[in-house]
């Protein structure tokens, strides 16, 4: 057995090595490769006397790919058009924000008196969540992937660059009608804790910030580094089946369908009306439905990176690297209040100089709390009662088709999707301290202070 040692210009993760290890065993003899994109090399192992090196420069070409050395890459970019371009991305972001927080745009609600059980309901939710909060996470997460590909494939046509999308949301159709009959069979069962709900939002906002990094450019040698499945994997997934491009339609549809288990606030919200109909169809029906209202939102962030080109590409992917940024850092907020690491203590140490809360009144032993969840949250959100004396917390939706609407208490073993109908909450606190709440993303949080 003999082996070769070339050095390849270009491979940057293991997609790459995947891609250019199908074209290289394609050669004539070749038994096998041992490839990394880390030290830019490919160990190729073949039979015979010599290995024609003009198979291997052609291999290595058909993979997209060159013969050479990378050139090491600086820490902070050189160029001062990048930081330029930053400049206008950020002013134009800003002016973007406070439009549209202005119109209030960040708070669309529908306060119908229907319930989820409206599938027309339903799509007008998922229509909701397509555009508002549930952009922040899957849709920031897909705005990131999407201008990572259209600047690695600047050449691709507007239909090579949207397809992706149309496969990412098939996928993610499918995935919540099968996974949407199931959660309606087995219910609560499937439910996730507050604590790895928080974990996995607040990994899901880390790589965000990577793949906005990446397309500011401001970074150059973070370019090099990707969050990837390991080969065999990417292998056992299709993602090795080399069509000119380090793309799989197969890759898009599994990334679409693992989306339901990313803890969007309104997906959660939908996903536990599902859990109570005990019906694999209309749990089914319900979540397939929503998918079906996010794909407007969804898809409408495809076509943005579908057709960018030429000298706009480097302000426009800047400015989304931003975006993509920004809603990193929302999200990670949100999952650490959502796994119990961030606590609202200005509002309690309002609240403790109190001798006695007027949001709390006492009757016949009992301390009663009205507490109403609206488009901002909650009302109040922080709240003072004593240890060891009963507690009746009621609860009502005013508007009960957003984010804030599935309520989740982690410390009371509470977790529900709040209605227009006043909801009793019966507790008797037996420690002083904090019980922290929060809507299922995090998003809008509160706490009641035991003293």
């Amino acid at each position: 057995m003999n082996t070769k040692t070339v050095s390849i210009k270009g491979m940057h993760c293991r997609s790459c090595e995947i891609l250019i290890e199908d074209e290289l065993t394609k050669i004539k003899g070749v038994s096998k490769i041992d490839i990394s994109h880390k030290t830019g090399t490919a160990i190729i192992h073949y039979t015979g006397k010599d290995l024609n090196h003009g198979d291997v420069v052609h291999a290595i070409k058909e993979a997209g790919y060159m013969l050479g050395t990378n050139e090491a890459l600086p820490f902070l970019s050189k160029n001062m058009n990048d930081y330029i371009q930053l400049g206008w991305a950020a002013i134009i972001l800003i002016l973007l924000y406070l439009t549209l927080h202005e119109l209030g745009l960040f708070n669309i609600n529908f306060a119908a008196s229907n319930n989820f059980s409206s599938l027309p309901i339903v799509f007008l939710v998922g229509l909701t969540a397509g555009v508002s909060t549930c952009m922040a996470l899957v849709g920031g997460l897909v705005l990131g992937v999407a201008g990572r590909f259209s600047q690695e494939k600047p050449m691709a046509t507007p239909r090579e660059k949207f397809v992706p999308h149309l496969f990412f949301n098939a996928g993610r159709i499918v995935s919540f009608f099968i996974l949407g009959g199931i959660i309606g069979l087995i219910g609560s069962a499937f439910q996730l804790s507050s604590v790895l709900t928080g974990t996995l939002v607040v990994l899901v906002g880390v790589s965000m910030i990577i793949l906005g990094l990446q397309l500011t450019n401001i970074f150059p040698r973070l370019s090099t580094f990707s969050l990837t499945l390991p080969k065999g994997i990417s292998k056992a997934l299709g993602i090795s089946t080399n069509t000119g491009e380090s793309y799989s339609h197969k890759s898009a549809i599994l990334m679409g369908a693992l989306t339901f288990f990313v803890p969007c606030g309104f997906t959660q919200a939908i996903q536990l009306y599902a859990m109570t109909t005990g019906s694999f169809l209309t749990g089914a029906l319900t979540m397939a439905v929503f998918a079906i209202g996010t794909t407007p939102g969804l898809l409408s962030l495809g076509g943005l990176t579908s057709f960018i080109k030429g000298k706009t590409s480097g302000l426009f992917f800047k400015f989304v690297g931003l975006v993509v940024i920004a809603m990193a850092f929302f999200n990670i907020s949100n999952g650490l209040t959502l796994a119990g690491f961030k606590k609202n203590s200005v509002g309690a140490a309002k609240t403790e100089v109190t001798e006695q809360d007027p949001n709390v009144k006492i009757e016949n032993g009992i301390q009663v709390v009205h507490m109403e969840q609206n488009a901002r949250g909650y009302y109040p959100d922080v709240f003072t009662v004593k240890k060891g004396m009963p507690v009746k917390w009621i609860v009502k939706s005013v508007y009960p088709y957003s984010c804030a609407s599935s309520l989740v208490v982690q410390k009371l073993n509470i977790r529900t999707l709040l209605t227009e109908k006043e909801q009793v909450f019966d507790f008797t606190p037996k420690e002083s301290g904090e019980i922290p709440f929060s809507c299922s993303m995090g998003m809008y949080s509160g706490t009641i202070i035991v003293k």
